[in-house]
């Protein structure tokens, strides 16, 4: 029999209600030992989805005032019986209503616990289960509506898909070769083919979307680099919403690299503000142009920004001369001051533009815009379910890898015994990717990065 777990559900802070979580076929009677309704409702007789308002009392002293909400085996989110403990917020209240839940016979539930009892039971698969760390983690909508899809099986939906033309095309190879006296239609070689084709299609897409998909979910490093004085604190500070980089018409200001995670539009950006590259003679100064220097090589996305009432100066070409190879956006600043910048020699180089004025902050929709072509999420339909974690991408990459070799065989003229084999490999790889198939060791992996208390 599996242990009655408990763990504070909640944020682990200050807050309108606390959340108690028990689960597990003991819950009922752990929570009525800590748990006195005003009414004298005994939690064991109460139904599911029924609530009782009472204190819990541990050793007969009241700690708080309470409500018990009671879920009934298989109807809750564990597929066990569930019992959630609402209390007042607060780190102490909520911490002495778990420590006398654990005195009465539960013990703590472990990161990702219930979520995991969740999946053994039956009640959400592997992706779904997954995408629910996603929903919590989410920042922003886009992100959010991806792990939703996730979670209301649309991932499963388009995986289950595929699984089943290659469970087909299996049986139908198998019966073909193991029943020659049947009377079973031959094995058309274009249909199959066919059939392989679509399966890789189908994979090849949920692949490319991954990287986009990643971004927005994680967010991309992103290097706001320049000449110093072309306004790049500014549009850090921008950006930002708030003074995060020192501002001032004098060059240099910026010695250091400095950091903040916001959100444009619907994306996640770690930006760092870098210092001014250009060549100079002060020591300090030259430690930040050189970390400047290989932000900008290691960088995500560059926002490569460039003074609009200045010619292009010799630093300006320096720093394009570091894009070369580099996800870049050029940003022409301050638009609000007479143009005297060329921007051919930039066009010509640096594919992606823009112009704006950071002071006046005009220019912030296409900023994002243009962010979102370079990282590929202007494409990216997030409600049609797209793999989530790199376990994922693993096991699709792994099942694409066996239908483009059992293609391959199919071409080859090899026999389709040999064929049937590589698409059963094809079939495991995505049974593991739903988790039907999928070892102890994976399972474990995969919940030790929830929190505790999901």
């Amino acid at each position: 029999m599996e242990k009655t777990i408990a763990a504070i559900s909640t944020a682990n802070g200050q807050g309108g209600i606390g959340v108690i979580r028990i689960s597990g076929e003991n819950a009922l009677d752990v929570a009525e030992r800590v748990f006195v309704s005003v009414n004298d409702k005994r939690i064991t007789e109460m139904k599911g989805y029924t609530a009782a308002y009472g204190r819990i009392v541990d050793d007969g002293e009241v700690l708080d005032e309470a409500v018990a909400l009671v879920f009934r085996a298989p109807h809750s989110y564990t597929g066990e019986n569930v019992v959630e403990l609402s209390c007042h917020g607060g780190l102490y209240v909520t911490k002495r209503v778990l420590r006398a839940v654990l005195k009465n016979g539960a013990v703590p539930a472990e990161a990702g616990e219930f979520t995991k009892r969740a999946f053994l039971n039956g009640k959400m698969g592997l992706t779904e289960a997954e995408a629910v760390m996603d929903i919590i983690s989410a920042r922003g909508a886009q992100s959010a509506r991806a792990a939703l899809s996730c979670m209301e099986g649309r991932l499963r939906m388009r995986i289950d898909r595929v699984r089943d033309t290659l469970v087909n095309t299996a049986a139908h190879l198998s019966a073909w070769a193991d029943y020659p006296e049947e009377d079973i239609p031959e094995v058309d070689g274009d249909h199959l083919s066919s059939s392989l084709n679509e399966c890789r299609n189908e994979l090849n897409s949920l692949l490319n979307s991954y990287d986009a998909g990643k971004i927005m979910r994680e967010g991309v490093d992103t290097v706001i680099a320049g000449r110093p004085n072309v306004g790049k604190s500014t549009i850090m500070n921008l950006l930002s919403g708030c003074e995060r980089s020192i501002v001032t018409s004098i060059p240099g200001t910026t010695r250091d690299v400095i950091e903040e995670t916001v959100i444009l539009g619907e994306i996640p950006l770690r930006l760092s503000d870098t210092a001014g590259i250009r060549n100079t003679n002060d020591p300090v100064e030259r430690i930040g142009v050189e970390k400047a220097r290989d932000r900008i090589l290691k960088a995500g996305l560059v926002l490569a920004v460039f003074d609009s009432s200045q010619p292009l100066s010799d630093d300006d070409k320096e720093l394009i001369d570091l894009l070369t190879d580099a996800p870049a956006l050029a940003v022409i600043n301050k638009t609000d001051l007479p143009q005297q910048l060329e921007t051919d020699y930039i066009r010509s180089r640096i594919k992606h533009l823009v112009f704006i004025s950071a002071l006046e902050g005009i220019g912030a929709y296409e900023l994002e815009k243009q962010v979102s072509e370079i990282i590929g999420t202007s494409k990216l339909d997030a409600s049609q379910g797209i793999l989530a974690t790199e376990r994922q991408r693993a096991a699709a990459d792994n099942a694409l890898h066996s239908i483009d070799e059992a293609m391959q065989a199919l071409t080859a003229g090899i026999t389709l015994d040999a064929v049937t084999v590589i698409i059963e490999e094809a079939i495991n790889n995505l049974l593991e990717l739903t988790g039907e198939r999928v070892t102890e060791a994976v399972v474990d992996t995969v919940f030790s990065h929830f929190c505790v208390g999901k």
